[in-house]
């Protein structure tokens, strides 16, 4: 691996650019399917980053199916499954429950804080950025079903800490009152273990598992908020459409 790849002249953010570097050298079967790649920190030595673009870009290609981490062992190359034309489209309500279900809102949060655990990472944002927080609960017929916590870099709407969050969409005060366009989002899902206030909150006692939905939100190339949603697994679904891409 060259260090002089990583060109700190190119706008490209490092972690973008280091992104294609471990992206063309398993595309190009430089590193075979199975085969260890480096650590986190032979990666800031060979490349003279920091950790964190190297989180970044590691975390999502695990996201697209080039790499896969396996805990106490290290992150090696995986097989990735091509769609072929097809693309992913969520039918986005805020809930993100199946159509025809009637819910109401309780805010649990709604403050400013710096990123924790690995939210700078999954936000792109430096260490040292406020952010606003928000947590609520979402509930059918008075049953807790979904929690969502979402973290919104401060300088982008400040003003979202004094708006009704509990009757107003994130996204739709986010688009239409501060005037900024949503052009991707990414969706990611999967089985999660609830943590301990998850499991008081969404009342999931004797529940092993619950649905993990993980969203990136992007104007343009700048993600501007990332929500994770924690649902019961036994009741209502997420809407998922695939649709062909056109030619």
């Amino acid at each position: 691996m060259a260090k002089e790849l990583i060109n700190r002249e190119n706008p490209q953010k490092l972690y973008l650019q280091l992104e294609g570097i471990i992206k063309k050298k398993i595309e190009d079967k430089e590193w075979a399917i199975g085969s260890q790649i480096p650590t986190e920190e032979e990666f800031c030595k060979i490349y003279g980053v920091s950790k964190a673009p190297v989180r970044a870009a590691i975390l999502e290609l695990v996201r697209q199916g080039y790499l896969m981490r396996q805990q106490g062992k290290g992150t090696f190359v995986c097989k990735r499954i091509i769609s072929e034309g097809l693309m992913m489209h969520t039918s986005f309500r805020e809930l993100m429950l199946e159509a025809g279900v009637s819910s109401s809102t309780k805010v649990l949060a709604q403050t400013v804080m710096m990123p924790v655990d690995d939210i700078d990472v999954k936000l792109n944002v430096p260490e040292n950025m406020h952010l606003i927080y928000v947590k609520r609960l979402r509930l059918v017929e008075d049953e807790p079903v979904l929690l969502q916590e979402a973290y919104i870099p401060h300088n982008i709407c400040p003003q979202l800490l004094r708006e009704d969050i509990e009757n107003n969409s994130l996204l739709g005060l986010i688009e239409k009152k501060y005037g900024i366009k949503i052009t991707k989002i990414k969706d990611y899902i999967e089985v999660t273990t609830p943590t301990a206030d998850e499991i008081k909150l969404l009342g999931l006692s004797g529940c092993s598992g619950a649905l993990l939905l993980e969203q990136h939100f992007y104007a343009g190339d700048t993600q501007i908020m990332y929500m994770r949603s924690v649902k019961r697994p036994d009741r209502f679904r997420f809407l998922i459409e695939l649709e062909r891409r056109a030619a």
